[in-house]
């Protein structure tokens, strides 16, 4: 009797202990993990946009992955001679973070979530329309990121499947050739511009989101940098006849670099980078990824290293003496200086107040958007460094948008940054024109399109009897100054080969001429009279940056790139690829 009183005491504990678990078997929604999350249409609207979050991280463009890149190029030079120097010299050891480690971290958070969506996507029941618009997105953002890898670091590991995180033997993975990377971009990109809706007929859900023009914009940058012109060529014209999507010049170019609603995400944008405009973020600054807060500033620190520092900035990036003296070679039809100088450095002009009554303003008709820098009349080009001088950047910071009344440091910026516009489909397609057919009135009038903008004489094609001195012109004179100190000229520098001819790294010696005087040196330097050039420091591999150290440590399936092994990469450029001579 004993026993089974014992026996059935038992049974009810047992049954009471599962009847607990059955009603404490509750989910947190708020701590939710890949395996239960990612299985519904909303649940992946929403690891859409957090894949967007990742693009806005400093080493992918809310500061470092945006401006190495121009530093690299020879139209920035580093006015602190610190923070940057390494890169603006190009001979990084390949132990520093900011250029070695944070840009390929940073990317490769965007490749894992959108390849967390890539992995769910096909298994969740939706409408074409949405299945399209997650998919196309995720493909973009992915692609972008290996666009970014692969130029930055040349073969890096490809991985696109999520699956592979969950296996250290794939976890691990090995570099990839470049081209191999780049198959997979374009492969990626041609999927996005084929799925995603055009801005046109996405609407407002299309407003600051990835479209199949942004897709093919990107496309056509991805299949230049292998010199496959023809193709590129082929998706350059449809953008211009408007296959995805109504594109055009904006009719004031600074509306390009200006904050709010107006101007943001116009009708020369193709893809740009979304900012909280200022002071509307909360106030914990994200410098790291892992701090995922609700009360982030949500801007970008770009300003912090291209504004003056007598403005308060950090004044580490400075625009070189030779940009500078690009945009006063050429005036305007009607006299005025071109007013993209305005827009891209912050130099004083007395000529300014021919124009206006007043003295920083580059448009006429007195402009009230073009009144001050920080609140300021000023009679003098400010410093960019108040140590070593130097000439500031204007592009995206406060010095040409006057909304608040000093500069404030950190991720704070609420400027978008305009990773593509059309001015740039119609430079490569005027570049691409004239690869493939020399120099034609048709590349011409894609040019000129561009000049008639900012009102500067239109080009004749009798000024052009090569095809190299037609390029001379795309390549430094009209790319420069239309996206002077903007992301992109480094990945120009690239592609053309530039790095691998004695001629052409004699000419970015030159552009690179620097003067550590403690002036907004504005001078057009040579050997003798500039203190350095950027270029004079280069090593040969090193226009890419090295793998860190330590991720090559950590990886044992990994190996150096070019930069960490010092190897030249011009015998086998040139083995594929012509690089054109230099036109006086």
């Amino acid at each position: 009797m004993k026993s089974i009183k014992i026996f059935l005491t038992m049974l009810v504990f047992i049954g009471g202990m599962t009847a607990c678990n059955d009603q404490l078997d509750v989910q947190n929604p708020n701590n939710q993990t890949t395996y239960d999350f990612g299985n519904t249409e909303s649940d992946l609207k929403e690891a859409i946009i957090s894949c967007y979050n990742r693009i806005r991280l400093e080493g992918t463009f809310a500061r470092v992955g945006y401006t190495l890149d121009a530093v690299r190029g020879d139209e920035v030079w580093n006015s602190s001679q610190q923070w940057y120097l390494e890169y603006d010299n190009l001979n990084s050891p390949g132990t520093i973070g900011i250029g070695d480690e944070w840009i390929w971290r940073d990317n490769y958070h965007v490749v894992n979530r959108t390849n967390f969506v890539l992995s769910k996507v096909d298994n969740v029941s939706m409408s074409e329309a949405s299945y399209n618009q997650i998919a196309g997105q995720a493909l973009f953002l992915r692609s972008l990121a290996y666009y970014e890898l692969a130029t930055y670091y040349q073969n890096v590991p490809l991985i696109t499947d999520y699956a592979s995180y969950s296996d250290i033997n794939t976890m691990y993975a090995p570099n990839n050739t470049q081209d191999q990377v780049f198959d997979q971009i374009e492969a990626d990109l041609t999927k996005a511009m084929q799925m995603l809706p055009s801005r046109d007929k996405g609407g407002e859900w299309a407003k600051g989101r990835v479209t199949s023009g942004a897709a093919a914009g990107y496309l056509a940058r991805a299949l230049m940098f292998r010199h496959k012109y023809s193709e590129a060529y082929t998706v350059l014209k449809d953008i211009i006849a408007g296959k995805y999507g109504h594109y055009e010049l904006t009719a004031d170019y600074g509306d390009n670099f200006r904050e709010g609603s107006k101007y943001e995400n116009n009708s020369e944008s193709l893809f740009e980078v979304q900012f909280l405009d200022y002071g509307t973020g909360g106030t914990d600054e994200e410098w790291t990824p892992v701090n995922i807060s609700s009360e982030a500033t949500q801007g970008h620190a770009v300003e912090s290293n291209y504004a003056s520092q007598e403005m308060g900035s950090w004044g580490d990036l400075a625009a070189s003496p030779w940009l500078y003296n690009l945009f006063k070679k050429e005036n305007c039809t009607d006299g005025r200086l071109d007013p993209r100088l305005y827009w891209t450095l912050v130099t004083f002009e007395s000529e300014y107040n021919t124009y206006t009554n007043l003295k920083t303003a580059a448009y006429p008709n007195g402009d009230p958007r073009c009144n001050t820098i920080y609140q300021k009349d000023i009679t003098a080009t400010p410093l960019s460094n108040t140590a070593q001088g130097g000439v500031s950047i204007a592009k995206f910071t406060n010095a040409r948008n006057n909304i608040y009344s000093s500069i404030t440091n950190g991720l704070h910026c609420g400027i978008n940054l305009r990773l593509m516009r059309y001015s740039d489909v119609l430079l490569r397609a005027a570049e691409c024109e004239n690869e493939l057919n020399g120099p034609t009135q048709t590349a011409i009038d894609y040019i000129n399109t561009v000049r008639r903008r900012v009102a500067l004489k239109d080009l004749k094609l009798s000024d052009f009897p090569s095809a190299d001195a037609l390029f001379e012109q795309i390549a430094n004179v009209e790319r420069p100054k239309e996206f002077g100190c903007e992301n992109g000229r480094g990945i120009d520098l690239l592609r053309w080969g530039f790095f691998y001819d004695a001629g052409r790294l004699n000419q970015l010696i030159e552009h690179g001429y620097y003067k550590l005087d403690g002036k907004a040196s504005t001078e057009e330097l040579t050997a003798a009279t500039a203190t350095s050039s950027s270029y004079k420091y280069y090593y040969k591999g090193h226009e890419y940056f090295p793998i860190y150290q330590s991720t090559l440590n950590a990886n044992p399936n990994l190996t150096g790139n070019s930069a960490n092994k010092n190897e030249d990469n011009g015998p086998a450029f040139k083995a594929k690829w012509t690089i054109r001579p230099v036109v006086k």
